[in-house]
């Protein structure tokens, strides 16, 4: 549909009647940006302006603009055959379907699928099936969860009580779930010479609270396997499979939260195996259809979920939209162009590239580390060389003041974040090319020079371009 109103009654309108999210309110004037159109990886705001999405979206994006009317089609073919259809106590051809080829490209054994509407749901619905496991198998004292510092599973009260953000907490409290926080795996910041022994104290870490709240009193460990709040935080060598042996001796849940790093982020359809993790629970949504309609998903092992399958065991949870037959059209269409477009096969190709370009950026005075993998990136932003962290009214003046509106300028759509330390984060489309890609972060390198000069850092070189 394209509106007939002009930017500045969008905006208007918006200021008098539309609560965004995550955003101060009374800070929304005249420069509210209102997007109008998509094409590729581009997008155009009311006023013509093009912007490369390098954030696709909140992660959501994975092929860009240009497959609307095919995937459109697929959810009109739906809606003429079947609307709406719920999947509480029966289903539908299409839900079937897609839960199948979910398990399908699912890590072995994760052969179980329930649909929800959006990650945050996910998040909820794979606490509440942890719950069930442990209730039918006689362990009703399994209450507790074990989250990450930093990490973001999502907003809704039960996901919020495992998020590691305080300042999205404390208005709520007290938490839906009794959930302890462990470090997250920020490499940059960590005192350890070298990466086995920053590994052996994370998991240390994770087993003395473990005894501290007596072991059978958790429930699950949950975790993403690059986590995004904090800045694209990799884990080290041996992290996923020192959980997975923690939680087989001490009889909890490994729940992999993969709302952003499934569906080709990281240049597979599943980012576990890639860091050795094999989790009990895998959380979906975003990449499930590339965001062309709201649709989560769990995985769930047969292990976890067999209990659920004994004579008089109901599952207490229920979605009214998870696996609405339109966006389970929609998602089984994503699948099928990500496989014939080879948009994963575009990522692993191109990975390599993006990596060296972003770690190019580190030539920056304002610019202590790089870290990420596929097409999932962020530059962590120092004061100096010793890398000393920005305080909060420096934050607030770069993060919040500065860099958003340079970034625009450059014609970028990227994340300024400081939910943990100060980042820049880029996950573009999967279906950028290469051109595209050196684009996006020439006018990131720009936008950080010019970022370090307005906070007072000397540069020291122009930054590094394609060539």
């Amino acid at each position: 549909m394209t509106s007939t109103r002009t930017s500045e009654q969008l905006t208007g309108a918006a200021r008098d009647h539309l609560l965004m999210h995550y955003t101060r309110h009374g800070a929304v004037g005249n420069e509210l940006l209102v997007l109008d159109r998509g094409e590729g990886p581009y997008v155009f705001d009311t006023h013509g302006n093009r912007y490369l999405d390098a954030l696709s979206t909140l992660f959501c994006s994975q092929l860009g603009w240009s497959y609307g009317a095919e995937l459109g089609a697929a959810a009109a073919d739906q809606m003429q055959q079947l609307a709406f259809a719920s999947n509480w106590s029966m289903a539908h051809p299409t839900s079937i379907e897609l839960a199948e080829r979910l398990a399908e490209l699912a890590p072995p054994g994760l052969d179980r699928v329930f649909f929800t509407s959006g990650g945050a749901e996910s998040v909820e619905a794979a606490w509440k099936i942890v719950r069930h496991h442990h209730l039918a198998t006689g362990q009703p004292q399994r209450t507790k969860a074990i989250a990450r510092d930093v990490a973001y599973h999502g907003g809704t009260l039960g996901a919020l009580a495992l998020t590691g953000v305080a300042a999205y907490k404390r208005d709520f409290e007290p938490p839906a779930i009794a959930t302890r926080h462990v470090a997250a795996t920020n490499r940059f910041r960590a005192p350890e010479p070298d990466e086995a022994a920053f590994c052996r104290r994370l998991l240390t870490e994770i087993e003395e609270v473990v005894l501290e709240e007596g072991p059978d009193t958790i429930a699950m460990f949950i975790a993403e396997p690059v986590q995004n709040a904090g800045g694209c935080l990799t884990p080290p060598t041996g992290y996923w499979a020192g959980v997975r042996e923690l939680a087989d001796r001490y009889g909890f849940l490994v729940v992999a939260d993969e709302v952003i790093t499934a569906f080709g982020r990281l240049g597979e359809w599943f980012a576990s195996p890639l860091v050795g993790g094999s989790p009990d629970v895998i959380t979906l949504a975003k990449g499930l259809t590339s965001a062309h309609a709201p649709m989560g998903a769990v995985l769930v092992s047969d292990r976890v979920a067999t209990p659920l399958y004994q004579e008089g065991v109901a599952l207490r949870h229920g979605i009214t939209y998870g696996g609405h037959p339109l966006c389970a059209a929609i998602a089984l269409k994503n699948l099928e162009i990500f496989e014939r477009d080879r948009v994963i096969e575009n990522v692993r190709e191109l990975e390599g590239h993006l990596g060296m370009r972003m770690r190019s950026l580190c030539e920056l005075p304002i610019v202590g580390d790089v870290r990420g993998a596929g097409f999932f990136w962020a530059a962590e932003l120092v004061k100096d060389a010793g890398g000393t962290r920005f305080d909060a009214a420096e934050r607030e003046r770069l993060l919040r003041g500065y860099l958003p509106r340079r970034l625009l300028e450059a014609g970028l759509i990227a994340r300024p974040d400081d939910r943990g330390d100060s980042v820049v984060q880029v996950a573009p489309p999967l279906i950028c090319d290469m051109r595209q890609l050196d684009e996006m972060v020439d006018g990131l390198a720009q936008a950080l020079a010019d970022a370090g000069e307005h906070m007072g850092l000397t540069r020291s070189a122009d930054p590094v371009r394609a060539v």
